[in-house]
């Protein structure tokens, strides 16, 4: 049985998948940030403890925690926590940008450093990040979170490389539009951080608020057990792949990255709200 660390279990991919993996036998650490989050997912059966991907202290002792509970033999770590900052990249200020690595980049590879000696001691272990189609399909006024998730990418696949041979494998999940709470957390982070009023893209951020407050899903939106069926081909295929494209935009961009110039691709990436 595997003892599996998941971040950013609160809603969405993370908590369906800790509630699925338990299910299926895995030996789940679910963690979230708010500490009524995790009293939640206790209640809920769970294993859960705090760790905030911006508190290296935080992450220090959800690592001592559950180090302790399966005798320091930690097998999987799934990097799921992330959030998405919308907004012109004009219209981002340093400190926003800052804000969106320190979660989505710096706090997740501190937290998978911190992890790997684990591994190393048992010559075993799969790091499962959680990226996105916009990892490798940039798309308008997610500037932030682009590069975040190609910053991740290129942490992923170097680090591919520099662990060829010690038995641990580094995964990326990319999926398009999941059902979750992301476009509702989207929506706080861009009313705390982008002056619309003083934009030039004042009347596209209109319609930005209106695609981030509507009721009904992007198209081809899948359910977070799009990425549960994938992420357990990660953790138990003797040679998982190095990505794994969950929804079938990230599979028609996958083909249309390789194939298109750049300024035709651009063309229909500019298309999508």
């Amino acid at each position: 049985m595997y003892n599996i660390l998941i971040t950013g279990c609160s809603t969405g991919i993370g908590y369906f998948c800790a509630h699925a993996l338990k299910k299926d036998g895995y030996n789940v650490f679910a963690t979230c940030r708010d500490e009524k989050d995790v009293e939640k997912l206790q209640n809920e059966g769970l294993k859960a403890y705090k760790l905030d991907l911006v508190d290296t202290k935080s992450m220090e002792q959800a690592l001592d925690w559950m180090s302790k509970e399966c005798d320091g033999k930690i097998d999987i770590l799934f990097n799921n926590g992330a959030y998405g900052q919308p907004g012109a990249v004009e219209d981002l200020r340093k400190e926003v940008l800052k804000e969106q690595f320190e979660t989505n980049v710096f706090g997740t590879q501190e937290l998978t450093n911190m992890v790997l000696p684990y591994m190393r001691k048992n010559s075993f272990g799969r790091v499962v990040y959680n990226s996105s189609i916009l990892g490798f399909a940039a798309m308008s006024y997610r500037g932030a979170y682009n590069a975040s998730k190609y910053a991740i990418e290129g942490l992923c696949d170097t680090m591919r490389l520099e662990l060829r041979g010690s038995g641990i494998d580094v995964v990326l999940i990319e999926p398009g539009p999941i059902r979750s709470d992301f476009r509702k957390n989207a929506l706080i982070k861009f009313k705390e951080n982008i002056d619309v009023q003083k934009s030039a893209h004042k009347e596209i951020y209109e319609k930005t608020l209106s695609r981030l407050q509507g009721e009904g899903d992007a198209p081809f939106t899948l359910g977070s057990e799009a990425v549960y069926e994938v992420l357990i081909k990660a953790i138990e295929s003797e040679k998982p792949q190095a990505r794994y494209y969950v929804t079938f935009p990230t599979k028609l961009f996958g083909v249309l990255k390789r194939i298109l110039p750049n300024r035709a691709l651009d063309k229909i990436l500019s298309m999508i709200d």
